[in-house]
């Protein structure tokens, strides 16, 4: 990959490991330094890499700033048992203008991808959302994505590229890869009606705050993720101050860090993003740990991957086949391995969109399927795949 768009992490840091304990996580990381160079990515599984732009986030100049702050607190927990080798390639600073940072950041999440290394983006505007997605226009798939946040950042077609305008440009800007949108945590008084009824006609997924937080409601939209974007907005502000537009209201810091395993734990999820740290709101460091415990619980998901999806043979699965009224079978398969469950669309075989035709789903949605009451993710999948 090109490391010319990476610059080392600070010798602070490298400093401060030092004085960390043999076991703690920062002495099983590969890490780009001025004194080692740039790591051997052989066999890597997960490369953290952090972005310094903050010029099209929108009233929260000054996130991406810092990131050493987060790697501190990170480098000094210690792993799980883990056996996922990591590497923390450093940072993309600040270009001569915005579109030069979008490249290198492009670039660099394209050959991570090509190489199936996921990588962890930290800092910078959620606005490098549209980027993370751009990356994946050389797989020539489609995309699933999931964002935590409590604004659907839809903004008008006509407004440039920002941390609150960037899902119009996803939508409506080719190539059009997506396939589905789904954002969990929504704040209704954040969002227009118009914008909350556009995403209800594009047949995407919104989890209202207080409908997330009951976690198991929430964990299929990352286990049918591709990519998934974290604004720290979406934590409440006596969690999280490191965020100019952070609010009252939001997720506590135990439900991020479950959300964040959920991100990890999924199959398909191939990259995770938390945006709009801003280190100079960030009482006593205290954004920074919260931001490193939700890295080290999606590595924490990674390591405990099951590969239930797609199929591993069927000989893993119990099918379930519910009989409705005037309607051909609905079809849930649950695995043995995870006791997880999905709802089956049947679509042609040569249908471009064959590997979304499993629907992640819980337990729930098939006892109400039982009561004939046909979960509304899988009136949207069928709306969107025939």
């Amino acid at each position: 990959m090109n490391q010319d768009f990476l610059t080392p992490i600070k010798d602070s840091v490298v400093a401060h490991l030092v004085l960390q304990s043999s076991l703690c996580l920062g002495k099983k990381i590969r890490f780009h330094s001025s004194q080692e160079g740039f790591p051997d990515l052989q066999n890597v599984k997960i490369a953290i890499f952090g972005v310094q732009e903050d010029r099209n986030s929108e009233n929260n100049f000054g996130c991406g700033d810092q990131l050493e702050f987060i790697r501190r607190k990170l480098y000094q927990l210690f792993p799980g048992n883990w056996e996922t080798e990591i590497a923390d390639l450093g940072n993309v600073l600040k270009g001569n203008s915005v579109k030069d940072t979008y490249f290198a950041v492009q670039e660099i999440i394209t050959d991570l991808l090509k190489t199936n290394i996921i990588p962890i983006i930290i800092g910078g505007g959620q606005d490098i959302t549209y980027i993370n997605y751009r990356a994946y226009d050389v797989l020539e798939q489609t995309v699933n994505i999931t964002a935590v946040d409590s604004r659907f950042d839809i903004g008008n077609l006509d407004d440039e590229l920002t941390s609150q305008s960037y899902l119009s440009k996803i939508i409506m800007q080719e190539p059009n890869n997506l396939f589905n949108y789904c954002n969990v945590g929504y704040q209704t008084y954040f969002n227009s009606q118009e914008e909350i009824a556009l995403l209800e006609s594009l047949n995407f997924d919104a989890y209202r705050l207080g409908k997330a937080k009951e976690l198991e409601n929430i964990e299929p939209a990352f286990r049918n993720a591709d990519i998934v974007s974290i604004d720290l907005g979406s934590v409440r502000q006596s969690e999280a101050p490191a965020n100019n537009n952070a609010s009252p209201n939001g997720f506590y810091g135990e439900e991020i860090c479950a959300i964040s395993r959920y991100a990890g734990l999924s199959d398909k999820v191939s990259s995770f993003g938390i945006y709009e740290y801003n280190s100079k709101y960030d009482n006593n460091h205290q954004t920074a740990n919260l931001v490193a415990q939700m890295i080290w619980y999606f590595i924490e998901g990674v390591n405990y991957r099951v590969k239930d999806y797609p199929f591993s043979g069927r000989e893993n699965y119990q099918k379930f086949t519910v009989l409705l009224e005037n309607d051909d079978p609905l079809v849930f398969y649950k695995s043995n391995k995870s006791g997880r469950w999905w709802m089956e669309i049947n679509i042609l075989s040569d249908n471009k969109y064959k590997r979304h035709a499993l629907i992640p789903c819980t337990y729930r949605d098939y006892t109400e399927a039982t009561n004939q009451i046909i979960p509304e993710k899988w009136y949207k999948a069928m709306r969107k795949l025939v």
